[in-house]
């Protein structure tokens, strides 16, 4: 009995010191991290002027956290190793559970990579992943993060979910980014009148209105200014005013411009809404001479 306790302490005599030697480095590490991340957030993040920059800031800031990560890993590797060769080995043992255990993150990983190279979308885009919409916030080494659009209601305003959307689905789903070009996104209202209306009131009505919430700023004059089309129906002209708008502001502004063309023809006799009912016309029979 006496000579296990001795064995025990004889290797706990031997742990320990190393024990507390890990203790200090991992805490000095983590005070360098966090005044080097501190001094690179203000420098970066503070000079972004563009959602681009902003984006790029973010993703470079990831970069150094997982880099600072990495280097510290294979500095312990090493450290617990002695020397080169226990180096390989330790890193060749962690090679292969990270391959046994982690083939799903390895390829959420592969995903990140691909997103912060090739860009398909940045954070504050607008995106469509498989059936899932809504405005990147964060873009993780394993999860894109998402503020969803609709899900809760049918429409394009957020719903206040957050989504985590695995990186490895970069690989086998659809992406449309609705911003990849600019802020702004084509968009209409429609309004369906009846063929007694007079049309050119009518399209003047909607152009009106398009024009006076441009002039708010809420509606973009490039690439197009607003523009009004008309097309053939069965119970009626269909009026489409088409405009550019921030995607974020897609539904608001299309409220403004369809309460703009309501009044606007609530002030008119001769432009009348069509919608479905039912009208009983009584006509007098003509006699025949």
């Amino acid at each position: 009995m006496a000579e296990m306790t001795a064995e025990i302490l004889s290797i706990v005599y031997t742990i320990l010191p190393m024990i507390v030697q890990m203790l200090i480095i991992l805490i000095t590490a983590f005070v360098i991290y966090k005044i080097i991340a501190k001094a690179l957030r203000k420098a970066v993040l503070e000079k972004a002027e563009t959602k681009a920059q902003r984006s790029n800031a973010i993703v470079l800031l990831s970069l150094w956290r997982y880099a600072f990560v990495i280097v510290l890993v294979i500095g312990l590797i090493f450290y617990l190793g002695g020397d080169i060769t226990g180096l390989g080995v330790w890193a060749g043992l962690f090679s292969a559970a990270l391959g046994w255990a982690l083939q799903k993150p390895i390829t959420g990983i592969a995903g990140w990579i691909m997103v912060i190279t090739k860009k398909p979308f940045q954070i504050g885009d607008r995106i469509s992943i498989g059936s899932v919409k809504g405005d990147v916030v964060e873009i993780g080494i394993t999860h894109i993060y998402l503020k969803e659009i609709g899900g809760t209601i049918k429409s394009e305003e957020t719903s206040g979910r957050l989504i985590m959307i695995p990186n490895s689905t970069m690989f086998d789903k659809n992406i449309i980014n609705y911003t990849l070009q600019d802020d702004y996104i084509l968009d209409d209202v429609g309004v369906l009148i009846t063929y007694e209306s007079n049309l050119e009131k009518a399209i003047k009505i909607c152009q009106d209105a398009a024009d006076k919430i441009a002039k708010e700023g809420h509606v973009a004059t490039k690439p197009k200014p607003p523009y009004v089309r008309t097309f053939f129906s069965g119970s009626g002209i269909d009026i489409k005013t088409r405009y550019y708008v921030k995607a974020e502001e897609r539904i608001k502004t299309s409220s403004d411009i369809t309460q703009e063309i309501f009044r606007g023809i609530n002030k008119t006799k001769d432009v009348e809404i069509a919608y479905p009912h039912t009208e009983v016309v009584l006509r007098k029979k003509v006699k025949k001479k």
